[in-house]
């Protein structure tokens, strides 16, 4: 067992390591739900520039054919019989007025912030889920060095009991208690050894390292108290949070998706200009013909596909209008459950350093009069017991309560505490 808790110590020297701010940064440019929403960003912004050009630049086509026939033919550009035609053209068209036109950008504009929303929210996950694979590792690794420590304890009273066992002043239970909590602390050192290679692995996998990557230690100061109220976490979450913006966004796309299709039950004009070069020979030279033609198109029955497209959109804009509600409804117990979980990690810190010096003197107590033969094993074993406990509760909820405010930063969508963390 020391054996094996060497060999972790000597790993974690000549292992890479990165801080908590290089883990975020490498794990954002590789986590794939956060490229996807990069990516969401610039189709949406690509899908807006078309929107607005649409009212700028026509449509362009360049296009040239060429036909051969079985025998002679007309040949509109020489004006004579021939077996082959090359035509080549130029048209460019206009939609001078059509409803779906107008309202493409209100719906291109809301799905671009909705895709920055997203981009943004996924960026805080992508961030929360390193946050919590680094915690790990330094958990892990703490966790280790209480789980050794209680090993050696373990070891030391194995050793007293015996000899007191020899010189008559305890009974053989006593040594074979000591002996039964000797095993139980090198299966729990065991257990956080195997833990803390794992954690570093996974850690490793964040930040794009094909190994175990070690952790920078962090301060263990104790959290410090939130820069706002739980009223004013409500009501950020509200205006600024991604997950609300988001889906606000997305019932404006939808309101001005079904807009634009109600806008199809009215006529459009499109303005066409056009011309073209005919020959027998390719560049077509003999005759030019340009054109300049107005439609107007009024759809009167489309075989029922317009109606079921705006019935399709509507029952959309009702269900992103049934999530927006829904999302904000529950916004005050998002946050209130977040800010509370963070409160009480910190509180529960604090009290978990002081639970630790009572179970360290408590242990020191028991060891004393169990040495003086004053308690006995059982006593003794269970202050070791407590004194890990309390270790093992530091630990945790110190990572409790950074994790905890990552959470909430989540919600917000803005760091809390800046680097404090």
């Amino acid at each position: 067992m020391l054996h094996l808790l060497l060999v972790v110590a000597q790993l974690a020297d000549s292992l890479p390591t990165v801080s908590l701010d290089q883990a975020i940064e490498r794990a954002a440019r590789l986590d794939p739900a956060y490229v996807s929403a990069l990516g969401q960003v610039d189709n949406a912004a690509w899908a807006r520039r078309a929107a607005r050009l649409a009212f700028i630049l026509p449509s362009v086509e360049l296009s040239a054919d060429a036909t051969a026939y079985s025998s002679p033919y007309f040949n509109p550009g020489t004006g004579l019989e021939a077996t082959h035609a090359y035509t080549a053209r130029v048209t460019a068209s206009y939609e001078v007025f059509s409803v779906s036109k107008l309202t493409a950008l209100a719906a291109t504009d809301a799905t671009h912030e909705a895709a920055a929303a997203g981009e943004l929210e996924q960026r805080f996950q992508t961030a929360m889920a390193t946050e919590a694979d680094y915690y790990s590792v330094l958990a892990n690794q703490e966790l280790l060095r209480v789980a050794a420590e209680r090993l050696r304890r373990a070891r030391e009273q194995l050793a007293v009991t015996r000899a007191r066992v020899l010189h008559g002043v305890a009974v053989q239970s006593d040594s074979l208690q000591a002996a039964l909590e000797e095993t139980r602390a090198e299966i729990d050192s065991a257990r956080q050894g195997v833990s803390l290679v794992v954690a570093r692995l996974q850690l490793g996998r964040r930040v794009g390292v094909a190994g175990p990557v070690a952790a920078q230690p962090l301060d263990t100061l104790p959290a410090p108290r939130l820069p706002l109220t739980l009223e004013d976490a409500v009501s950020m979450a509200l205006h600024e949070g991604p997950r609300y913006r988001l889906v606000r966004a997305d019932e404006r796309a939808a309101s001005a998706t079904l807009a634009g299709l109600r806008g199809t039950y009215l006529p459009t004009l499109d303005l066409t200009a056009a011309n073209q070069e005919f020959d027998s020979r390719f560049y077509p030279g003999a005759r030019n013909l340009s054109s300049l033609t107005l439609t107007v198109r009024l759809p009167i029955w489309t075989g029922g596909d317009r109606e079921v497209a705006v019935s399709e959109a509507r029952v959309n804009r009702d269900v992103a209008r049934a999530v927006r509600e829904d999302a904000e409804r529950a916004a005050r117990r998002d946050v209130t459950e977040a800010y509370e979980t963070y409160s009480t990690a910190r509180d529960n810190y604090v009290q978990s350093i002081r639970a630790l010096a009572t179970a360290a003197e408590n242990f020191r107590v028991q060891d004393e009069r169990y040495r003086a033969g004053a308690s006995t094993i059982i006593e003794l074993v269970d202050a070791q017991v407590q004194l890990t406990q309390a270790g093992s509760d530091v630990v945790q909820t110190r990572y409790a309560a950074r994790l905890a405010l990552a959470g909430l930063e989540a919600i917000l969508g803005r760091r809390l505490l800046g680097n404090e963390r």
